[in-house]
């Protein structure tokens, strides 16, 4: 059962935290509350805090000189004057119910990074079901190339920054904007980008109107005087914005749109394409990253880039650049000749654009696919999407279904979903079952996707993996 986010605002939550010295996190070692928690370290706060276990951000907090415990205790707050919890834990959380009993101010994740992110001018909330990390990396990539210093939270790691997040001294907070449980709409963008829209979430959600009405509503947060960068190509995005009062900025590749891509080529590995806008190429863009599904990340980018006054040189040098952030379409090695890339890609639309991007890198050897389904209600709700898009690789392992917050209620499993995709296709018991089929299966004329947001990624320390340069 997860912990009611808060909804308090950025001026309140100031108000709330005037005079405070020291701030405690509960779930330090989470991506975005870590990220926040050395934003926090470095806008002055004394900062701790708590999570179950020992890991490589957590490691990193502590050589900051943030104070990190391994347990949940009330003794632990005795001081810290003010709480920032991730929605994650339990009710029942022994930290959380002290800073109840003190009166001391609680504050979830998202309405806390609503506040901090109030510093900076120019704020770009990067949404969507799909590509929003990738996309949030890719802004970055521009920016920091642009030299104009951003403060950066994303869900993925990308190498030049060296994790989940810079913090910069310029103007600029790009971050990406989690729709889950309307995360989002405790925000305060000043541009709203919105990549894609479809079902998602249907555990929070329920129905695809329900989606388009609260990225509606992440849209308005930017006001009249604030700018939302979407999508033309989806209907979804168009329907979400129809009631928006502010500057309206479109991207895609149908005619129409204001900053459009022409002359796409996506024969090759990687596409090539000219970014236009209102009749004017700006640059040309090679892409060192996949599918057709980048394109319209770059178009994202681009946008966003040129609005805050960015050129187009450095625009198409930031693009040009970038290789993929972590766990995206990321090599990890070659097992037995063959080449191994990491994915993080759990819904339908995702799988099929990166098994598609990954088909072109192929040239002609045997697609595999090792998967990872997320969550019973997304696998029940989409399963024949599930099976339609598995079914673009030749071969098709399926490791149990990751429950994450649910319980197996839905009547569906992977053998289920094996059975659906036919004999190309093949439930194993165990993440280790999958290493040792993956051992005997592959060799130098296939190459392997393996996808999952759960623990899938874990099987790379039962592989023997031989590093492969890669030829990005």
């Amino acid at each position: 059962m997860a912990t009611e986010n808060t909804h308090y605002g950025a001026r309140a939550i100031g108000e709330m935290l005037d005079g405070v010295e020291g701030l405690y996190f509960i779930g330090i070692g989470g991506v975005s509350m870590s990220s926040l928690a050395e934003i926090s370290k470095q806008a002055g706060y004394r900062v701790g805090g708590s999570d179950r276990a020992e890991t490589t951000l957590t490691r990193k907090l502590c050589s900051s000189g943030i104070e990190v415990f391994y347990r949940h205790d009330a003794e632990n707050l005795k001081e810290y004057d003010a709480v920032v919890y991730t929605v994650a834990i339990d009710p029942l959380n022994p930290e959380y119910l002290e800073a109840k009993r003190r009166g001391i101010p609680l504050i979830s994740r998202a309405d806390y990074l609503g506040f901090v992110m109030t510093s900076r001018q120019n704020r770009l909330g990067i949404a969507g079901m799909h590509g929003k990390s990738t996309c949030t990396s890719m802004c970055a990539e521009v920016f920091m190339t642009a030299g104009v210093d951003p403060t950066v939270v994303s869900g993925a790691t990308y190498a030049p920054m060296g994790g989940y997040y810079r913090i910069g001294k310029g103007n600029d907070f790009i971050f990406e904007a989690c729709e889950y449980m309307d995360s989002f709409l405790d925000f305060n963008p000043t541009t709203a980008v919105i990549l894609n829209i479809e079902l998602e979430h249907v555990d929070w959600f329920g129905t695809l109107e329900r989606v388009i009405e609260s990225y509606g509503k992440f849209a308005a947060l930017t006001g009249e005087n604030g700018t939302v960068v979407y999508n033309s190509d989806d209907k979804n995005v168009v329907a979400a914005i129809e009631g928006y009062h502010g500057r309206r900025v479109s991207f895609g590749l149908e005619p129409g749109a204001e900053f459009i891509a022409e002359n796409v080529d996506l024969n090759g590995a990687y596409p090539e394409f000219d970014i236009c806008r209102k009749g004017e190429c700006l640059c040309h863009i090679r892409l060192k990253t996949t599918g057709k599904h980048n394109v319209y990340n770059a178009l994202a980018t681009a946008a966003v880039a040129y609005l805050s006054g960015i050129s187009p040189e450095k625009i198409a040098e930031g693009l040009g650049r970038f290789k993929g952030a972590g766990r995206r379409m990321e090599l990890r090695g070659s097992l037995s000749g063959c080449e191994v890339y990491d994915d993080y890609g759990h819904h339908p639309t995702e799988i099929a654009a990166t098994l598609d991007g990954a088909r072109r890198l192929c040239r002609g050897k045997r697609l595999v696919c090792a998967f990872q389904p997320h969550t019973y209600s997304r696998t029940a709700a989409l399963f024949d999407d599930f099976v339609s898009s598995l079914s673009v690789a030749d071969r098709v392992l399926l490791t149990p279904i990751y429950a994450a917050r649910e319980r197996d209620e839905f009547g569906v499993d992977s053998e289920k979903l094996a059975a659906a995709i036919g004999d190309k296709a093949t439930a194993v018991g165990s993440i280790e079952d999958l290493a040792s089929t993956l051992e005997g299966e592959l060799d130098g004329n296939c190459l392997a996707v393996v996808m999952g947001a759960g623990n899938i990624d874990s099987v790379y320390k039962l592989l023997k993996l031989e590093d492969t340069p890669n030829g990005n």
